[in-house]
């Protein structure tokens, strides 16, 4: 089956390789774009090399490749940097900064994965600017102290998303399907990443036929459940 994936065009390089393990050929369509603002970076990095966190918490790749690059390599003697999931956690751990990985993919986990530990903590969050309330809430309501960092924009492209010749789309967040310029989807299995993004879907009028667990890998795993029902 040949899945068109909402990917970030930088985040999308290892999606034909698992789509292939999982018997289907991945295409890349990009909703959305993203812009970094190198000042907000900057920002980050100063004071995360000072040592003015107790932990950091990369909620996606992106932010990992742009700023794991310019950590103090012995960052891990004064802080936890936490990824979200092991694409994350890779990108970081190739740059030379060993992260933890949290054990699934939503960020809603972060406090709960921490514990008791969060109390008092003071934790760097460099993210998209996409609000995310639940989760600067569930910090504070555990003793942290959340200090976000919105380094980096995403905005739409306005482009038709070219699903031409496509059997399924696979929305790899919220976002990537709310801020979407769509085709008709008749005829194109809908696939939502995991149950954030399916409740979007959902709200928008579209059903997706396959919800996966918050990655990639699953999202397939799940897919090629339902297509053995099929």
């Amino acid at each position: 089956m040949q899945i068109a994936i909402t990917r970030l065009a930088e985040k999308g390089t290892a999606d034909q390789t698992l789509c292939e393990r999982y018997g289907h050929s991945a295409r890349i369509i990009s909703p959305l774009k993203a812009e970094l603002k190198a000042s907000l970076v900057q920002t980050f990095v100063l004071a995360a090399n000072d040592g003015e966190f107790d932990a950091i918490f990369f909620t996606s790749a992106y932010p990992a490749k742009y700023i794991g690059m310019h950590l103090d390599r012995n960052i891990t003697k004064k802080c936890r940097v936490i990824a979200i999931g092991p694409q994350t956690a890779k990108i970081l751990h190739d740059q030379g900064i060993p992260a933890e990985t949290l054990p699934t993919f939503y960020s809603r986990d972060f406090v709960p994965y921490l514990g008791e530990w969060i109390d008092g903590k003071r934790i760097g969050i460099p993210r998209a600017d996409v609000p995310n309330p639940e989760l600067i809430q569930a910090i504070e309501q555990a003793g942290g102290m959340a200090f976000e960092y919105r380094c980096y924009g995403l905005v739409p492209t306005g482009e038709m998303l070219d699903l031409n010749g496509a059997e399924s789309v696979l929305f790899t967040s919220a976002n990537s399907f709310s801020q979407a310029n769509l085709p008709d989807l008749s005829g194109i299995l809908p696939i939502a990443i995991g149950d954030i993004t399916a409740k979007r879907m959902q709200e928008g009028g579209v059903d997706p036929i396959v919800v996966g667990d918050g990655s990639l890998e699953g999202t397939l795993k799940a897919l090629n459940e339902y297509l053995k029902t099929q």
